[in-house]
Parts: structure tokens; C-alpha cells; sequence
């Protein structure tokens, strides 16, 4: 995918809806000096660009019930096998990440359960149960310190 040049209002425009994805388009554009409709006219280019991927509601899962965050690294069997597993494992409901990686295993997931006794049952009825699944590594997260979304000052114009 070719990378996609942004410049100073773009940048102005990201960080606005990164913090705060509900702030008024005519808001950002008195912010960025410029008009309501060029906003428009931006925001759908970065969107046709892929740059902006939608907007999402994110919920608190410990207050929705969710006490358990774990990681699972999977190691496959075989690695041809990533596709199918990948397949399975959406299946599984808790997961809502899920990563090819490097290291140790193949895919790595990130799963939301209410409690142990969830996740065990997750584990062994859920994903283990995935033909091709040879090891699994858990590690239980205690307490998420932050989460962030990519720092854009980092890309240049």
C-alpha cells in the first residue's frame, strides 16, 4: 500500500479526531483556519487514502463485566496452517486481537473474559481445540498502565 503524504492541516485535522473522533467538523475547521467543507473534503480524501479506518466507540470491558485480559501466543503445528487457524480463532468470540508475529509462536491474540474460569474453558474448549494448534503461552494481564493511538508527528510532510 503506497504511504500517503500529509501536511500540516491534515496532521491538525488527525490529531483532532484521534483524541476526540466525535468533534464537530465545523469545530476542526475553525481550529485549522480553514473552511467546513474543505474539512469534508479532507477527511473523505484521508478515508479514500485508508489513512482514517472509521471511527469506533471504545468501552471500558472491566466495567462491562470483562475482569480477564490475557495474551495467547499460538504455535502452529505447521505455518501453512496460519490462514485456516486465523479463520478459527474468529470464531472465538473473547478474542478481539489477533497477530502474526515473530518470536516464539506464529499468532499471538489478545481475549477479554469474565473471569479464570472463562479463560480456562476459552483455552481448552476454544482454542486449543483448533486442529493445528501445537502450544499455547498465556500471560495475563494485571492492570492496562495506557493505550494510544500511533503518534503522527513522527511521519514527515
Amino acid at each position: 500500500m503506497a504511504k500517503t503524504v500529509l501536511d500540516t492541516i491534515d496532521r491538525k485535522i488527525l490529531k483532532f479526531l484521534i483524541k476526540n473522533a466525535r468533534m464537530p467538523f465545523l469545530e476542526i475547521a475553525r481550529e485549522c483556519g480553514i473552511s467546513g467543507a474543505a474539512i469534508h473534503q479532507r477527511i473523505h480524501k484521508l478515508d479514500e487514502a485508508g489513512v482514517i479506518l472509521g471511527s469506533r466507540l471504545i468501552v471500558d470491558p472491566k466495567v462491562m463485566g470483562f475482569d480477564v485480559c490475557a495474551y495467547i501466543s499460538i504455535m502452529l503445528k505447521d505455518p501453512q496452517l496460519q490462514a485456516r487457524t486465523v479463520e478459527e480463532l474468529k470464531k472465538v468470540s473473547e478474542i478481539v486481537e489477533c497477530h502474526y508475529i515473530t518470536g516464539k509462536g506464529n499468532i499471538l491474540v489478545k481475549l477479554y473474559c469474565v473471569d479464570n474460569e472463562h479463560l480456562m474453558h476459552t483455552i481448552f474448549d476454544g482454542i486449543l481445540r483448533i486442529q493445528g494448534i501445537a502450544t499455547t503461552e498465556t500471560n495475563i494481564s494485571l492492570q492496562e498502565v495506557f493505550q494510544r493511538e500511533v503518534n503522527i508527528d513522527f511521519i514527515e510532510e
